[in-house]
């Protein structure tokens, strides 16, 4: 029978670990096969971020190394949560070379008084992380960066070859690090497939490169890509130069098609009864969506297993700080156990969204008693109680029964997630989720205009998402928001309008944290296939589709204004939101200089 081994590639986020490999670790086991998990980024940032890495790579009389090499231990140690007792030497300055990145000894004091020491000095040893990757990134490897890898080779890359020039360069140092530890996996694990799960294309050379090693040096180990990248990217992969480095790609949810996969390798299956499944045969992409043979192709929520976080290093996870945007500081900061409550979203009518990928237009939701099962085996298992609920949007009526059932249970628990700003979020539900544990929710205001807002079916009014808001910051909840501009045929009076309502919200207090990001259309969207409806078109006609990665699609639509000089007027004005400045200052004069034709 066959062994699976699967690995997140460096890298993602790391104060917890990507959910994708728990989950399917523990399908896969409960149909008999043994399944064994690594997370690559975690256990290569622990041997990067070490004094023995360090000493090898830092030039002999570089500024600061001396410092560095002999702090960074130390400062690991810390950030695990090993050694609080590091805090006030580290919040003191007398352990850390001084940063470039911390801003001035006024600055710290402004944000953390006397009493912050361990925020302190976890915001310093961030910035000590951050100032060696910046060494690492200048003078050892271009495409290293803490959270992600060569993230902007693998962005729409529309052919491969962009990719395998880079494969065909020596290992760097950090590369040879990523292969020793898959070679310490492999050898400890035996497995007869690896599977790796790329959520980003910050992992995708990463894991390319793992590939590329094991064909050379274990060509009997067969090799599967998946995840989140592969399901946006690779919908319509025609490039065989790609299957030189992986055997099979699945798309959407992997634990049918790894199970098939697993079967096939038995001979139990035939290739032409893989699920959404690609291989290579005579030079040529192949593709099985579904058989058509009565097999399951989708594996009902209530009926999976708990996941299973057996062979992940909790105690390696860092909890790291960011000073700038409240919810970006408790997204990094603690070990959150990464949980969805229910697939896809209830609501999937958002024009921008792509709602036409499963992992978003198939809403399957649990029962209560489930979820919170659930929240209790994996609090076991990990030593934290801390959720975060990765759906696309919490559905109300489930969430309200998921937290009356934590508090008839007596259980203790800390959650955030996303949710929609939805009417059902009431005062009384707000009260009730608070009570249970619920510390923040991230939802979309999007283009914080009426007219944008039906325009794409967001559903909601920005009158009903600051109703909604004050409810839950009268609850104690922190609330995020995402925003959106250079929505087609947005105008510069609309954009300014928006600015407008975010600065009402937080001088009312009822959001702190927000953050805005620039439209692009995606194949997958209703506004991506749909432009006309929206008062845009595709830019090339026919669509062009490349040989390897599609997901954004160039469009033409009218604006009259420099979007990224409104872009920069909006993050600008939102940053001093999130400060507490600029709040009694008219939306309007953020945006002086830039001027409608």
């Amino acid at each position: 029978m066959q062994k699976l081994l699967l690995i997140t590639p460096p890298f993602t986020q790391l104060n917890t670990p990507y959910p994708a490999t728990t989950q399917l670790k523990a399908f896969l086991q409960q149909q008999g096969y043994a399944t064994a998990q690594r997370d690559l980024g975690i256990m290569v940032t622990g041997e990067v971020f070490s004094s023995r890495f360090l000493s090898t790579v830092y030039p002999v009389g570089y500024p600061g190394a001396k410092e560095t090499i002999g702090a960074v231990d130390a400062v690991m140690r810390f950030l695990r949560g090993a050694d609080d007792t590091l805090a006030s030497r580290i919040a003191a300055g007398t352990l850390l070379p001084e940063s470039h990145r911390a801003g001035n000894s006024d600055d710290l004091e402004w944000a953390f008084g006397m009493a912050g020491t361990t925020d302190k000095a976890r915001l310093l040893a961030t910035c000590f992380l951050e100032d060696i990757a910046d060494f690492l990134r200048t003078h050892v490897d271009p495409h290293f960066d803490m959270v992600r890898y060569a993230e902007h080779i693998s962005t729409y890359a529309e052919r491969f070859d962009i990719l395998e020039r880079e494969l065909q360069q020596p290992p760097s140092p950090i590369e040879i690090v990523i292969l020793q530890l898959l070679d310490e996996a492999v050898a400890e694990e035996h497995p007869t497939l690896v599977g790796f799960s790329i959520p980003f294309p910050g992992c995708l050379l990463s894991a390319l490169r793992c590939a590329q090693h094991l064909k050379r040096v274990r060509p009997d180990i067969v090799i599967a890509f998946g995840g989140g990248f592969p399901n946006t990217e690779w919908r319509q992969l025609g490039d065989a130069g790609l299957f030189d480095y992986a055997d099979f790609v699945t798309l959407d949810d992997g634990e049918l098609p790894l199970l098939r996969l697993l079967q096939h390798l038995d001979g139990e299956l035939s290739k032409e009864q893989l699920l959404r499944t690609y291989w290579r045969e005579e030079n040529t992409v192949r593709y099985v969506n579904d058989c058509g043979c009565g097999l399951p192709t989708q594996v009902v929520n209530e009926q999976l297993p708990t996941p299973d976080f057996e062979g992940l290093p909790m105690a390696h996870y860092l909890s790291l700080a960011d000073m700038t945007n409240p919810m970006q500081r408790l997204w990094t900061s603690g070990r959150w156990n990464k949980l969805m409550m229910a697939h896809g979203c209830y609501w999937a009518k958002c024009a921008f969204c792509d709602t036409t990928l499963d992992y978003i237009g198939r809403y399957d939701a649990p029962k209560a008693t489930t979820v919170v099962d659930r929240m209790e085996r994996i609090a076991k298992q990990t030593g934290s109680s801390g959720f975060h609920f990765v759906d696309e949007a919490i559905p109300p009526q489930l969430m309200q029964q998921v937290c009356e059932e934590i508090l008839r249970r007596g259980l203790t628990f800390s959650f955030w997630g996303n949710i929609r700003f939805e009417k059902r979020y009431d005062s009384s539900l707000c009260q009730l989720m608070s009570k249970a544990g619920c510390i923040a929710v991230s939802g979309g205001l999007e283009v914080a205009s009426d007219r944008l807002l039906k325009l794409i079916g967001k559903g909601v009014s920005v009158q009903q998402t600051v109703n909604v808001a004050r409810n839950f910051r009268d609850a104690g909840i922190m609330v995020h928001t995402y925003l959106m501009y250079g929505f087609p045929t947005e105008t510069l009076e609309e954009t300014i309008d928006a600015l407008e309502n975010v600065r009402r919200m937080f001088k009312e207090g009822i959001v702190q944290s927000a953050f805005w990001h620039r439209y692009a259309m995606t194949v997958h969207s209703l506004s991506g296939q749909q432009p006309e409806r929206y008062g845009a078109r595709h830019a090339d006609k026919p669509l062009k589709w490349h040989p390897f990665c599609n997901n954004e699609i160039p469009f033409e639509s009218v604006f009259d204004y420099d979007l990224d000089a409104v872009g920069n007027a909006l993050r600008v004005a939102t940053y001093n939101y999130m400060n507490g400045l600029g709040l009694d200052r008219p939306a309007r004069k953020w945006f002086r200089g830039i001027v409608s034709a």
